[in-house]
């Protein structure tokens, strides 16, 4: 499980046969958990420098693998007893969301995300979204897409200061939205009351 608060930006060294090589001042240990632009992965090898990394099969068909190429975030999976920032995030990447405008604004700036309309559901205003493995919270939501607004501390200490028109980006939504979705369409044909949905939702 992770927090969505970045480690450090790496950079990726090489992409090759599902192995991605990383260039990183953080040490992990063979068989962590580390999210790469959100993505939960492996560690496989440790290099001088670095270290290396497998993408599963199911991975490579949900993100864009152009990503996986310049700057990266990286952050460890959370230790037992260390303090919960951010949000829940699994590291799980459910779809590929695209930059279509970017507007600036007095403290910060709006970035307007297209993605399938299937997922806005999972989009929750002033809900909780990870864009690329960065907790953020969503401001709006519209039919195909949604706004966050990013303070200039996120900006200048993550890859989003690099987001242009056009930007494709790795996007997590919201763990608790997906628990209510399964347990909604898995009784649709049944009364669901909001007690048993609490239930559910709290045994997971």
């Amino acid at each position: 499980m992770f927090t969505g608060l970045i480690r450090e930006i790496a950079t990726a060294k090489s992409y090759h046969n599902n192995i991605l090589t990383l260039n990183a001042i953080y040490k992990p240990r063979l068989g962590d958990s580390i999210a790469v632009n959100g993505i939960c992965l492996t560690v496989i090898a440790i290099s001088e420098g670095g270290f290396s990394v497998e993408l599963a099969d199911e991975t490579r068909k949900i993100i864009d693998l152009s990503r996986l190429s310049g700057k990266v975030h990286i952050e460890p999976a959370m230790k037992m007893g260390d303090r919960f920032d951010g949000h829940i995030v699994q590291g799980h990447i459910d779809t590929v969301g695209k930059v279509y405008k970017i507007k600036k604004q007095q403290n910060g700036v709006d970035f307007y995300i297209k993605v399938d309309p299937k997922y806005l559901d999972e989009i929750i205003p002033k809900g909780s979204i990870a864009i690329d493995g960065v907790s953020l919270t969503v401001n709006s939501v519209y039919t195909d897409s949604f706004r966050l607004t990013i303070i200039p501390h996120t900006i200048k200490n993550t890859i989003i200061k690099d987001y242009k028109i056009g930007t494709k980006v790795n996007i997590e939504t919201d763990i608790f939205a997906k628990y209510i979705k399964h347990i909604l369409g898995f009784k649709k044909d049944k009364k669901t009351s909001w007690d048993e949905i609490d239930r559910r939702l709290f045994t997971y």
